[in-house]
C-alpha cells in the first residue's frame, strides 16, 4: 500500500469557489445584498474560512446565532457587520457591545441587559429588534411589542443604542407560497412603522431565508439572510437547485480491506450477514464524525468510480462497504466518497438526509469530531 499524504482518514473538501458562486446566485434571486449566516461554524463547513471568502465574494454582512459565535470571528480579524440573535440571561452582552456586535434583542430583558453594557462601558451598543411574527420562539412577544417599541425609542434617543435593524423569522420558510409569509412581512413593516412614529427607525430589514432570497424577491427588503443555499443545499428539492453548487464534500480513507466468508456476520450484532464469499472495506468515519446511525445499511459510497453499499451498523469511529467477491479493485488507502455533489452516481447529503427522516442542514451542521476541512478555491 502506498499512502498518500494529502489525504485524512476522514475529509470535508470546502470549495470556497462554489460559495461564492452561490452568493452571486442568492444576491441575483433576491435582487439585493446578503447577509451570510455562518452560525453553528457555518452549518459544518469552518465559520471563519467560510465568513472571509463569503465577504469576498460580496455578502454585505455575517449572521450568527450565539454572541460567542460572532467573539470568535472578530478574534480572527474580521471586522465586518456581525449580527447575532440568540441569548441567555448570561449572555455576555459586555464583550458583545465591546466588539462591536450588532445584538438582536428578543425582549424589554434582553434590551435593559445591553443598555447597562453600554452605559457601563460608555459607548453606543448597535442592536437590531428581532419581533415574533408568528414563529412563537425567539422575537418580542405581541403582548409586549408596544412597551418593547418604546424602551427601544427611549434608549435610541439617548444613545445608549443604535436601533440599526428589524428582523423576524419566517414560520413557513420552506413553503414560500404560503400566505403566512406575506402576512409576517406585514407585520415586520407595521412595526417597523411603529418604532418610526416613535422616532427610531430601523436602517435595515430583513426577514428573507433560503427559499424566499430565491424564490420571494418582494419578501427582500433591504436584506436577505439565507444559510442552506449558501452551502449549495437546495432548499426547495421540488423546484430545482437554482444552479446552487454544493460546497462540502466528504470523504475518508480506506483503512482496511479483508475477506468475509459467505454466512459470516458484519459489525455490531451481526445485522448484515454475507450471502457469499465476498470482500468488505473499512471506512475510519461513524456517529461520532456525524455519519448517523440511523443510516446504517441504507446508504452507498462511491470509491474510484463505482457504488458500493455500506453494511452492517455504522459504529462511533467506522462503518463497513461490500466490495463483492472480486474486491472491486479497492485497495487500502483509495478514497470512499461519502457525499458530495452527486456526480458520477455519488451521494449527495439530501440522499442522507431523506434516508434517515430529516433534512440536509442536519446532516452537514453534524460532520464534525475528526474531520480535517480542506478549502479549495477562493483565498484557500
Amino acid at each position: 500500500m502506498t499512502a498518500n499524504p494529502s489525504a485524512a482518514a476522514l475529509t470535508a473538501t470546502i470549495d470556497l469557489d462554489a460559495l461564492a458562486h452561490n452568493i452571486g446566485v442568492l444576491r441575483e434571486t433576491s435582487g439585493t445584498g446578503v447577509i451570510a449566516v455562518v452560525k453553528a461554524d457555518a452549518y459544518g463547513h469552518g465559520a471563519v474560512p467560510v465568513a472571509r471568502a463569503a465577504l469576498a465574494a460580496g455578502a454585505e454582512e455575517l449572521g450568527v446565532a450565539h454572541v460567542t459565535e460572532a467573539l470568535a470571528l472578530r478574534q480572527a480579524g474580521i471586522d465586518a457587520h456581525i449580527t447575532s440573535w440568540l441569548h441567555t440571561p448570561s449572555t455576555d452582552f459586555a464583550a458583545a457591545v465591546a466588539a462591536d456586535i450588532d445584538i438582536a434583542v428578543s425582549s424589554p430583558r434582553q434590551l435593559a441587559a445591553v443598555v447597562d453594557a453600554a452605559r457601563e462601558a460608555g459607548i453606543t451598543a448597535t442592536a437590531t429588534v428581532k419581533v415574533d411574527t408568528g414563529l412563537n420562539r425567539s422575537g418580542v412577544a405581541v403582548d409586549e411589542w408596544d412597551s418593547m417599541a418604546v424602551a427601544l425609542a427611549k434608549a435610541h434617543a439617548e444613545e445608549s443604542i443604535m436601533l440599526r435593524a428589524i428582523m423576524t423569522h419566517l414560520v413557513r420558510g420552506d413553503e414560500p407560497d404560503h400566505p403566512l409569509n406575506s402576512q409576517q412581512a406585514d407585520s415586520l413593516d407595521a412595526a417597523a412603522a411603529d418604532l418610526a412614529r416613535l422616532g427610531a427607525p430601523p436602517q435595515i430589514m430583513h426577514l428573507a431565508n433560503s427559499p424566499a432570497a430565491l424564490v420571494r424577491p418582494d419578501l427582500s427588503r433591504d436584506l436577505v439572510r439565507p444559510g442552506i443555499a449558501l452551502y449549495g443545499r437546495t432548499p426547495l428539492p421540488g423546484r430545482g437547485d437554482f444552479g446552487l453548487i454544493p460546497v462540502m464534500t466528504l470523504t475518508g480513507e480506506i483503512s482496511l480491506v479483508k475477506r468475509v466468508a459467505r454466512g459470516q456476520g458484519v459489525s455490531y450484532s451481526h445485522t448484515w450477514v454475507a450471502p457469499q464469499d465476498t470482500v468488505v472495506a473499512v471506512v475510519p468515519a461513524g456517529y461520532a464524525d456525524g455519519v448517523p446511525r440511523t443510516l446504517s445499511g441504507r446508504f452507498e459510497v462511491l470509491v474510484n468510480g463505482r457504488r458500493f453499499p455500506a453494511v452492517g451498523r455504522v459504529c462511533m469511529d467506522q462503518f463497513v462497504i461490500d466490495l463483492g467477491p472480486d474486491g472491486g479493485g479497492v485497495a487500502e488507502g483509495d478514497l470512499a466518497e461519502l457525499f458530495g455533489r452527486g456526480h458520477a452516481g455519488g451521494s449527495t447529503a439530501a440522499d442522507w438526509a431523506d434516508a434517515t427522516d430529516t433534512i440536509d442542514y442536519e446532516i452537514l451542521s453534524a460532520i464534525r469530531g475528526r474531520t480535517v476541512r480542506r478549502y479549495v478555491g477562493g483565498e484557500a
